[in-house]
């Protein structure tokens, strides 16, 4: 039997042992949602600002639903959607491996149209350093390229050949890394790099002006959720789309100066 037939195998057993596996009752509205604990501007905060969330409040009122959001590390609410301890995860850029997490829309082929929204990996360097990167490759590095925990700009890297260090937990935190000269280059996200550059530690770093890798990044649904209530994940997504493409949310964006 293959992995993907056992898998298929246990999503079923799985989806019996839920009372509204049979169907989606009018009732059964509450969904549980992890994210990140920090701030990723102007995507989300810690405290539940930011256009992830209210894209996030526009689905709940379309599908008169109600999300309950939990704030944790980003390894740990990966692992809570894995063990269906959590509903769903965002926001989650794709790696062939998170299918093992849970559901991204449209299944085998993604849907990339009800994506939350578009960001980009940059690389962050100390001032004065010459490491460089074109769009392929680094020149002039000498030493570890640093990212956040977890983070799927990882793959990325590994597949440089180069030296990596995963071992920061905040932007903040690996850009102090490179400033002390623990690492030679940090890949970030584009809104936390974004972040950095107009903090108090942008006089001692620079952006290069080339990304690493630009991605969409979805809200994904654990197989527990999905098995479940079907008929409501296809409705949540669906209304992520919907939302994300409407007029109000147009001049959230507009206004944050962000990609559609």
């Amino acid at each position: 039997m293959t992995d993907r037939i056992k898998r298929c195998c246990a999503y079923a057993l799985l989806a019996l042992s839920f009372p509204a596996a049979a169907a989606d009752k009018a009732g059964d509205t509450n969904v549980t949602l992890c994210f990140e604990q920090q701030d990723v501007l102007p995507w989300r905060t810690e405290k539940g600002g930011g256009l992830n969330f209210e894209l996030l409040k526009m689905v709940e009122k379309r599908l008169d639903i109600h999300f309950e959001f939990q704030g944790i590390p980003w390894k740990r609410c990966l692992a809570q959607l894995k063990a269906n301890a959590v509903d769903g995860a965002f926001a989650v850029s794709y790696k062939p491996d998170r299918r093992e997490l849970g559901e991204y829309p449209g299944g085998q082929q993604i849907d990339a149209g009800k994506r939350m929204h578009v960001d980009s990996y940059v690389v962050i360097r100390k001032k004065g350093s010459r490491v460089d990167w074109d769009g392929k490759s680094f020149r002039n590095l000498d030493g570890a390229v640093g990212f956040q925990l977890g983070y799927s700009v990882g793959d990325v890297l590994r597949a440089q050949n180069i030296e990596v260090d995963e071992g920061s937990q905040r932007a903040d935190e690996l850009a102090r890394k490179l400033i002390a000269g623990r690492v030679a280059a940090a890949a970030v996200g584009g809104s936390d790099a974004h972040g950095l550059m107009n903090g108090p530690l942008a006089p001692q770093l620079e952006q290069l002006p080339v990304p690493i890798i630009e991605k969409p990044y979805f809200l994904i649904l654990s197989h527990g959720m999905v098995a479940a209530r079907p008929q409501l994940a296809e409705r949540i997504w669906r209304a992520v789309e919907e939302a994300r493409n409407s007029a109000a949310y147009r001049k959230l964006e507009a206004i944050e100066g962000v990609r559609h």
